[in-house]
């Protein structure tokens, strides 16, 4: 017997623009249904401006001002539907760029302090251990020093990391990532996606992440999630989808993906 998904979507819609504006609201997600399965990696591909970005958005509560969301949600078997958001639910978002997440004028350390001691409920000195404990997770080497050190003076690769611990420290049973490996050279991106991985595995986490690299997907994914001009138009474990893609949009992706993907023994060896 299938268990139930950790994470169900029905019916979401997002429309930005007012409904008393003198132009009418642009439809930006049209009827999404999903699922994530719980202890699974999923990913969700499609071109820029698919809506992949305003589907995590909306599951985040961080859409644009001026954007109605209709849908009914349910976590862990519950559904959450009239209550979201208060309190959030234990998922946490690795954004695509952390210098955009990090405050530039706050030392690393401060950043993940204040999240433990949100998260946790914990004081200051029993947050910067387990600040501590998330750099060194992510394996960052040397935690006491990227702890007080700023966001400028750490490599693309070292934020992520940072970015991924910062993460860790809300506790989440879902973790969502936004384009983590953009902009990231071919090393990073294995090491990224094999700390994403181990992660996974170590701490039982669900993980949801969107990327327009279908080598990432190939790497990391047990399934995807294919969007195309807001809505979903195939889903399928990765294996099924690269071996035999059903809908005309996936085979376009696949034909016009670049050669030299990340494999996934790639991946298990970092």
């Amino acid at each position: 017997m299938t268990p139930p998904p950790l994470l169900s979507i029905r019916g979401l819609t997002v429309d930005i623009g007012s409904p008393g504006a003198k132009t009418a609201p642009v439809r930006v997600l049209h009827d999404i249904d999903l699922d994530v399965p719980r202890g699974g990696i999923v990913g969700i591909v499609g071109e820029s401006g698919s809506g992949k970005t305003m589907l995590l958005r909306a599951l985040m509560d961080i859409l644009p001002e001026r954007t109605s969301r209709t849908w009914s949600i349910s976590f862990d078997g519950r559904d959450v539907t009239a209550g979201f958001g208060r309190p959030r639910l234990p998922v946490a978002m690795v954004f695509q760029d952390p210098m955009t997440s990090f405050d530039p004028l706050t030392r690393i350390g401060a950043h993940l302090v204040e999240v433990a001691r949100r998260s946790q409920g914990v004081g200051r000195r029993e947050g910067r251990a387990r600040a501590l404990d998330a750099l060194a997770a992510v394996r960052l080497p040397r935690p006491e020093r990227v702890f007080d050190q700023y966001p400028h003076e750490l490599s693309g690769g070292m934020r992520q990391r940072a970015m991924v611990a910062m993460a860790l420290l809300a506790d989440p049973q879902l973790l969502v990532a936004d384009e983590p490996t953009t902009a990231l050279d071919a090393t990073i991106q294995i090491e990224l996606l094999a700390l994403l991985r181990r992660l996974q595995a170590e701490r039982d986490l669900t993980v949801l992440i969107v990327t327009h690299d279908l080598g990432v997907v190939a790497a990391l994914c047990d399934d995807v999630v294919v969007m195309k001009d807001g809505r979903i138009v195939e889903r399928a474990p990765a294996v099924d989808l690269f071996a035999r893609p059903g809908h005309a949009y996936t085979r376009a992706l696949l034909a016009d993906a670049p050669g030299g993907r990340v494999s996934r023994d790639e991946v298990a060896d970092a």
